[in-house]
């Protein structure tokens, strides 16, 4: 356990150049009394790790010190590999840099751990686009990375929900893949930063200077609270419906998992003849409408009058369509 933290504590150091006792301390889960101690190891061991003094002190490596990967072990060497997602490194144009580092941790890798990374490449594939759906068209992905990465402000022409098109002003602070979308966390002039699909782009202009990338900006706990609070700005509203004896999974994959089951798990017990009141989660009531009809007869809205009466509309007009009589010419 003292082993893997110390490599932990050295390769924190080689990559980051600097950290207080407090922040290491911090990042190892130990205590500043442990780390001490901890430091004290690897310099008795001949890391050439030193300390500077002072309010703004703390802990570096003599310059040009490295250490190598002989620290892998076998299963922390195959999660890097099963990590690697080529396709969107190849949106943002890292894709043979992607494999050269690939190639370069394989040569530096001890022979165990090198053949099963290498097994875990040729078993697993991460697949990251959901089914049913197109990959977004992301022309201007390229251009948002280095932004972000340059910390240049960006003026583009946004696509809303909708025909809407607005101009915007904004300091991009980050990047991040979900669910096969990319998103782009900026922040307008003096506001809170913002959400913005970068598919919905329709033109780019990066602009002269750098902006200050705001202190303790942590983009991992955005996007965290951000996707938390999703679900609650996403869903309204609630309807009232009865679901017919086995419509569980439809109803999974009409109104999605995780909703599905609360509504399950909340609902009441069956009544005689098998049938399952329950109170889902909507958007809205002609997005719920939209859903719904996904079920056939396996649901049938209850409340709220307005949803159950665009049901019926929409009941009625496919009855038109696909009525008894003879098909028209």
């Amino acid at each position: 356990m003292r082993a893997s933290r110390l490599l932990s504590l050295l390769l924190m150091l080689q990559a980051r150049g600097h950290m207080t006792a407090t922040e290491l301390a911090r990042e190892l889960e130990v205590s500043v009394r442990t780390v001490y101690r901890d430091v004290e190891a690897l310099s008795s061991s001949g890391v050439p790790v030193y300390a500077d003094r002072g309010p703004a002190g703390g802990y570096r490596l003599l310059d040009g010190y490295r250490t190598r990967l002989t620290g892998l072990t076998a299963e922390e060497a195959s999660s890097l590999f099963l990590a690697g997602l080529p396709g969107p490194a190849a949106e943002l144009g890292l894709g043979e840099v992607a494999a050269a580092a690939e190639l370069k941790l394989l040569a530096a890798l001890p022979p165990e751990p090198r053949s099963q990374a290498s097994r875990m490449r040729e078993r697993f594939l991460l697949d990251v686009p959901g089914w049913y759906r197109e990959a977004d068209d992301v022309p201007h992905l390229g251009q948002v990375a280095d932004a972000v990465w340059e910390a240049r402000r960006i003026r583009m022409v946004y696509r809303r929900w909708g025909p809407a098109e607005v101009e915007r002003r904004v300091c991009p602070y980050g990047l991040v893949l979900k669910g096969g979308s990319w998103y782009m966390v900026a922040a307008p002039d003096g506001e809170r930063p913002r959400t913005y699909r970068v598919a919905r782009i329709v033109s780019l202009e990066v602009l002269p200077g750098r902006f200050a990338r705001p202190d303790g900006f942590d983009l991992h706990a955005f996007w965290r609270e951000y996707a938390a609070g999703f679900r609650e700005r996403m869903y309204t509203a609630h309807a009232t419906v009865r679901l017919a004896p086995g419509g569980e999974e439809r109803l999974r994959l009409a109104m999605g998992v995780r909703p599905a089951d609360e509504a399950l798990a909340a609902g009441g017990p069956p009544e005689p003849d098998g049938w399952r009141t329950l109170r889902v989660p909507v958007e809205s009531v002609r997005h719920a409408c939209w859903l719904l009809l996904r079920m056939g007869p396996c649901v049938e809205v209850l409340e709220p009058p307005e949803l159950r009466e665009m049901m019926v509309a929409a009941v009625a007009g496919l009855s038109a369509i696909y009525g008894t009589g003879a098909p028209s010419a």
